[in-house]
């Protein structure tokens, strides 16, 4: 059984300025046990354990985004566990940077349910159920793109003439991860040696 993990962040702070950007919550979907599970900012330490003993963690825009957002809380360093970045593959071959909204609508007909504006709103609101709830759908959204780019070598986009476009694309032995011989030490941070 595969132990890839799919996830996605949400944060708070001024987009403009990455250095105040804090997550308010970390979603993720284990293929091993066929779950997802979400972390506020205060459960973090619970999240460190999962993420090292991943076979692979695959987001979007992760490489550029979640990762280094995520590596300002953790001890170690997260860019040494094997990752894959769905739109850095999809920029590969494309050349172009495409949102996650508009791949899952020309390839799959889904829709993500909000947006990282509302994300903030619900935070300033103490509404993190509901932060939960929309960045494990679009964990969902991104585990889906994954698994039908990787079955298909293929995803979509959809032109402004409104045509949909093939992209080619290999998810199978794919790993952005800009450390990625450093994760064959066997070396992690939070886990007992």
């Amino acid at each position: 059984m595969s132990r890839e993990i799919v996830f996605d962040i949400e944060t708070v702070g001024d987009i403009k300025n990455f250095s105040s950007l804090k997550p308010t919550v970390v979603s993720i979907y284990e293929y091993e046990n066929d779950s997802y599970r979400s972390f506020n900012e205060n459960e973090l330490n619970l999240l460190w354990p999962i993420l090292e003993k991943a076979e692979r963690i695959i987001g979007y825009n992760s490489e550029h985004f979640d990762i280094p957002v995520l590596n300002k809380y953790y001890m170690g360093d997260l860019t040494s566990i094997p990752h894959l970045d769905l739109l850095k593959i999809i920029k590969d071959m494309s050349g172009k940077r495409y949102k996650l909204d508009d791949i899952a609508q020309a390839t799959l007909q889904i829709k993500k349910s909000a947006d990282g504006l509302q994300a903030m709103k619900w935070y300033e609101e103490g509404k993190i159920d509901e932060i939960k709830k929309y960045c494990e759908q679009d964990v969902k959204v991104t585990k889906e793109i994954y698994e039908y780019g990787k079955k298909n070598k293929m995803l979509y986009y959809t032109t402004l003439t409104g045509n949909l476009m093939p992209i080619a694309v290999n998810f199978d032995n794919s790993i952005t991860s800009q450390n990625q011989n450093s994760s064959s030490s066997g070396v992690n941070m939070t886990l007992p040696f």
